[in-house]
């Protein structure tokens, strides 16, 4: 079944900080299945355990590409935590321990990862006439509004709201203002009002 089409503009919500990990490999000599096929088959078997278990590993959603010598997965994870605590996962250990034996003296195979680390407010997406793909189908998937019409507004609306928070406690912390009534909403740097 083709996956559903979401008709008009859609962007994602950039409240929480996400991972993005990029992992791939390289087939350098084609005809050397025997070295190659391995490492692919556990790349496939870890994915598959992501699904699986896709809350308990804070694993959000992967997308796949394949080129003549080289595939790619972009994961999105929710946390580095997460992300590390896999890393030492049987699973990925195994594959680990199958990748250095098969590969540890021929140059047929190689693979590759970057890890991002993106703080909330600091990515946006727009999603035109599409599935949930990439960021939309990792993290929640809402139509665009007015108020996240630009990338600008999307990148910047918590980024502002974050630098005025900050600003009023430091005004608060250093007793320009005489008393907390006049603070606007104190309650945000944890000063009551009375």
């Amino acid at each position: 079944m083709p996956p559903s089409i979401f008709l008009g503009r859609y962007t994602t919500d950039n409240s929480e900080d996400i991972i993005v990990f990029i992992i791939g490999m390289r087939i350098d000599k084609r005809l050397c299945f025997h070295k190659w096929l391995p490492v692919f088959l556990a790349m496939t078997g870890m994915t598959t355990e992501l699904y699986t278990h896709k809350s308990e590993l804070g694993f959000h959603s992967t997308e796949n590409y394949f080129e003549l010598q080289t595939t790619a997965k972009i994961q999105y994870w929710r946390s580095l935590d997460d992300l590390l605590a896999y890393s030492k996962n049987n699973q990925h250990l195994k594959a680990w321990k199958t990748f250095n034996r098969i590969t540890a003296d021929n140059d047929a195979v190689g693979i590759y990862h970057e890890t991002y680390i993106i703080p909330k407010g600091q990515y946006e997406s727009v999603h035109v006439n599409m599935p949930q793909y990439g960021l939309g189908k990792a993290i929640e998937h809402i139509p665009i509004t007015i108020e996240k019409q630009t990338a600008k507004k999307r990148l910047f609306q918590l980024w502002e709201a974050a630098l005025l928070i900050e600003l009023l406690g430091r005004l608060c912390a250093t007793q320009l203002w005489s008393d907390t009534e006049r603070c606007l909403n104190c309650t945000m740097h944890g000063l009551k009002k009375e």
